[in-house]
């Protein structure tokens, strides 16, 4: 028994419906804006609260600078599964890629007419690839259930509770003479490379002028789509994300217009040093006409040409070996 043409053309919108629903949640995480850039060894740090932003900052979402202080700890322990999320179980890793090829080559053989014997061939497969995954799942859980061997020297912490392997006391010691010891494996491997040292410095009245003016030079130059002024003011990492940003403007027609940029109140949250770079984040209240234009016709589709918008904003600043500061990240208050 065949399927009939309508019967198998809804089947397949049915299919690619649910198909590219699985896909659409993987990359439910791609998400652009809010707080986003490098701090350094703080970029996963909360700022101080200052008098211009007394509320927390919002976290920083994207950035280069990867999460492995103890912060990343403490945020996958106060979200509910976030160890779950962090590691890709078999439908969202390898293994959810292929079904959802093999749900789609099923859908194919469907439209081409190969029927139920399409279908049929598209579960025996999915089928054998389960088993074969069961068995591999069984004898991951065999050997990490196997017990050690009493006879081995090498579980020298195993009874103490560290849980860590060591070959430290495995020989004795000669007298007069260094003992050759391997690294532990184990608690070490694995853990988060150390930070950087930071020391407080302290600003002066010219760096904060500086600041004030590249809140006003970045905010114009984004607004006119200026990519060789952003590369001056802001770091390398900030343009990709700007650029990601403009690039998505011109692909829906818009671009953005920010002018009559007014600092109304800032402070300094913090000021370090790290190594051959110093840092520094400043709280900044201020007002602008920031609305939404048709590229083509100037027309605003978002936004209000004439009433100021207030925003509060931490923009951290970084510079090198005493050279010119640069917008190195920004965090929503």
């Amino acid at each position: 028994m065949k399927l009939s043409r309508t019967t198998r053309i809804a089947t397949l919108f049915a299919g690619l419906f649910l198909a590219f629903s699985m896909v659409a949640v993987d990359h439910a995480d791609a998400r652009r804006g809010g707080s986003f850039g490098s701090r350094g060894a703080r970029t996963f740090q909360q700022a101080p609260a200052t008098r211009t932003a007394p509320q927390p900052a919002a976290p920083v979402e994207r950035s280069m600078t990867p999460n492995t202080g103890p912060a990343a700890t403490q945020n996958s322990a106060a979200r509910p599964g976030a160890a779950a999320q962090q590691r890709p179980g078999f439908m969202n890793g390898f293994g959810g890629s292929m079904l959802r090829g093999l749900m789609l080559g099923g859908l194919i053989g469907l439209l081409l007419g190969q029927g139920f014997g399409g279908l049929a061939g598209m579960f025996g497969l999915l089928l054998q690839v389960l088993l074969i995954g069961g068995a591999i799942w069984l004898v991951v859980r065999l050997l990490r259930a196997r017990p050690a061997h009493s006879s081995e020297p090498a579980m020298a912490g195993a009874g103490s509770g560290g849980g860590n392997l060591s070959y430290r006391d495995a020989a004795p010691r000669a007298e007069g003479k260094r003992a050759f010891s391997i690294p532990s494996i184990g608690g070490g491997l694995g853990s988060a490379p150390q930070q950087p040292a930071t020391r407080e410095i302290e600003l002066d009245q010219g760096d904060l002028d500086t600041f004030q003016r590249l809140l006003t030079d970045v905010q114009e130059a984004f607004g006119r789509e200026d990519h060789k002024a952003l590369r001056r003011l802001v770091t390398p990492e900030m343009v990709s994300y700007l650029s990601e940003e403009l690039a998505d403007n011109a692909q829906q027609g818009v671009r953005n217009d920010v002018t009559d940029v007014h600092l109304l109140q800032a402070d300094i949250a913090e000021a370090w040093n790290e190594g051959d770079r110093d840092y520094a984040t400043a709280a900044l209240n201020y007002s602008s006409i920031d609305v939404t234009r048709n590229r083509t016709t100037g027309e605003v589709v978002d936004g209000d040409a004439g009433e100021p918008t207030e925003t509060t904003e931490l923009w951290t600043f970084v510079r090198q070996n005493g050279g010119d500061w640069q917008l190195s990240a920004i965090q929503q208050a």
